[in-house]
């Protein structure tokens, strides 16, 4: 017996037993939804949450200061030429990398969650910022964006929407990242040759190298190539722990050796750019070509700019946003993406809370913005610096921070004798090792088709930009996911249970629209080919859910299947389902079957088969009865 729902007796503004409106229901789960929040937010452990900063400095140790002074310094080492020379791949002068090089280190400190992260500038957002900068020709407008950015990362942890990069797979990915990788070392080719011209997509670059190709300068390309071998070595130094000295000597002498190299190894960007400037200020009238005036002193503290001026003309808001384009969508979402990766390959077996990962995130952004930075992501490079030179807490970023503004207020003139072909053989040695070659080999083991999207997002890269590309890359692979949505296996079985031919068909996986029709056609296929007695049944134990189309189709292949008269049963499907093609027809419910097993199935049948026979033949006896009884006396 089945139980009538009771009248709605509760509700905003509504009457006993009366059907709540759809305003009314909105409004009450709003209601409770905003009175949940608002209870969570005033809870002393949604503070914790959204502070951790207050979790971890209770539990301070002092012996942990030391140890994140060091990591802090050691990254600093790293991040000021790194942060120089994405400058210059933005198209920025030198200054704006040191602007975007400090603030975030503060920031970081009392929000994130993950004690080896760093933010800062990165070699992808500096070359995703460079079109907007050459097209204006201000800064302005990589400051906008940083701003922009950071506002739609913390609105997307806000809304806890992080689960959106998992709509880029491990292919995309691989392909965006190598072709950012190769865009960026052939933007730095022209001035590892110290050659003039423009031009920073990969195109445009190698254009103008093969034809300013014969004005190489020796000298400069002798100097980028002695920066990009030292550093080579120098990075392979890390991994040389003393034990190759002779077995003789002590083993603290081997321990201090191996601590130098390291040292050196992390340091080494630091040390070659130092070199640099050394050999310039010596060969001061060789015209070596260098970074020239670096604006000295610290940023101001404002607002990011909302106009600006390109020539005589006054560029506003909506022409900024206009510059912007895409990047407005793709740089915030390629800095999730990064710093959501970086925080689960550092997270060393611990879970991730990416909601507060992608609210510091987008904190760092929006408060370096106030200090003209460009926009910010976790970099992995110095990540593996802070994480391997002993890190205990974020306060490491705390000496990161006040190294990076020492150097704004006392080094600055001595930054303009950086030479340009040494900053490029830092950033080739940096992105030299972001192509993933050994992705190719990996799914040709695994699957040969994910080779595809790879190929596509890579090569679409390099000729229409990064973030078109990306985009044609997402595009392609959600078209292969589609595909295989809309074409689900069904697996056949032909079987025989007490002497009933059955041909048992099972669905693959969920039906959603675009696979209607093809399932239809495939089942009905099937039931041509099955014998005019046999029992066709349709195992659903893989399908979740499906939709109002899915429910039309399998009506009219009932329909179909009733005028052939073949036995169709729905077998092992979730009740819900059944629910919504009952919605499509009352009828649907008596061809929804959920027994335990095939046998217990046909017994159900065979029992309901009798109980149809005994209700006609009843109804026959009853129409003879009525007859007879309405003939009149002779």
């Amino acid at each position: 017996t089945k139980h009538r729902p009771q009248p709605f007796t509760t509700g905003t503004n509504q009457t006993l037993g009366q059907e709540p409106s759809f305003c009314s229901k909105v409004t009450d789960t709003v209601s409770s939804f905003a009175k949940k929040e608002a209870s969570e937010m005033c809870s002393t452990d949604f503070v914790k949450k959204r502070l951790p900063i207050t979790k971890w400095l209770p539990q301070y140790k002092i012996r942990f200061f030391f140890d994140d002074m060091m990591a802090g310094l050691t990254v600093a080492l790293t991040l000021i030429p790194q942060a120089i020379a994405y400058a210059d791949v933005a198209g920025l002068q030198p200054q704006y990398g040191l602007y975007s090089a400090f603030m975030s280190s503060f920031v970081y400190i009392l929000l994130g969650s993950c004690k080896d992260i760093t933010i800062g500038p990165t070699a992808i957002m500096a070359i995703m910022t460079q079109p907007s900068v050459v097209e204006s020709g201000s800064p302005d407008l990589a400051v906008l964006l940083c701003f922009l950015a950071g506002c739609i990362i913390v609105l997307v942890g806000m809304l806890r929407l992080g689960f959106l990069v998992e709509f880029i797979s491990v292919p995309v990915t691989a392909g965006f990242i190598s072709a950012a990788a190769i865009t960026i070392a052939s933007s730095q080719v022209k001035s590892l040759l110290g050659i003039g011209g423009q031009g920073n997509e990969f195109i445009e670059s190698w254009e103008n190298i093969f034809k300013n190709i014969g004005n190489t300068e020796v000298g400069d390309l002798v100097l980028g190539l002695c920066t990009i071998v030292v550093l080579l070595i120098g990075q392979k130094l890390k991994d040389y722990d003393g034990s190759r000295l002779n077995p003789s000597e002590t083993t603290r002498l081997r321990r201090y050796v191996g601590k130098l190299c390291w040292i050196i190894s992390v340091s080494r960007n630091a040390i070659v750019v130092v070199i640099g400037m050394l050999i310039a200020y010596i060969l001061e009238n060789q015209e070596i070509p260098c970074l020239g005036t670096v604006e000295k002193g610290f940023p101001p503290f404002d607002l990011p700019p909302f106009e600006t001026v390109k020539g005589n003309e006054t560029i506003y808001f909506d022409g900024m946003a206009e510059i912007l384009g895409t990047s407005l969508f793709s740089v915030p979402f390629i800095s999730i993406l990064d710093t959501i990766a970086i925080a689960k390959s550092f997270s060393k077996g611990k879970a991730v809370d990416a909601t507060q990962e992608l609210l510091a995130l987008g904190m760092c952004n929006v408060m370096s913005s106030f200090v003209r930075s460009m926009p910010l992501t976790a970099s992995f490079s110095r990540t593996a610096v802070n994480s391997a030179t002993g890190v205990k807490t974020p306060l490491g970023g705390l000496m990161t921070g006040a190294v990076v503004l020492l150097a704004l207020g006392l080094l600055t003139s001595t930054f303009a004798y950086i030479p340009k072909a040494t900053l490029a053989g830092v950033i080739i040695t940096a992105v030299m090792f972001m192509v993933e070659y050994e992705m190719v080999p990996l799914l040709w083991r695994t699957k040969k088709l994910d080779l595809i999207p790879l190929a596509v997002t890579f090569f679409a890269c390099l000729g229409v930009g990064l973030d078109y590309g990306m985009l044609i890359g997402i595009g392609v692979n959600l078209l292969f996911v589609l595909y295989g949505s809309a074409r689900p296996k069904v697996e056949v079985r032909d079987l025989t249970i007490e002497s009933q031919e059955i041909m048992h068909l099972t669905i693959g996986h969920g039906l959603v629209f675009p696979a209607a029709e093809y399932m239809r056609d495939q089942i009905f296929a099937c039931c041509l080919m099955a014998e005019r007695n046999a029992l066709i049944v349709v195992d659903g134990s893989h399908v979740q859910n499906v939709d109002a189309t899915v429910a039309k189709n399998l009506k009219l292949l009932v329909d179909d299947i009733e005028i052939r008269k073949q036995k169709l049963v729905f077998w092992n499907w979730k009740h819900s389902i059944e629910l919504v093609c009952r919605g499509m027809s009352p009828k649907m419910s008596k061809y929804f079957h959920y027994e335990e097993d095939l046998e217990s199935l046909l017994r159900e049948l065979e029992a309901e088969d009798d109980e149809n026979d005994a209700s006609k033949t009843e109804s026959m006896v009853s129409t003879q009865h009525t007859s007879t009884s309405s003939v009149p006396n002779v």
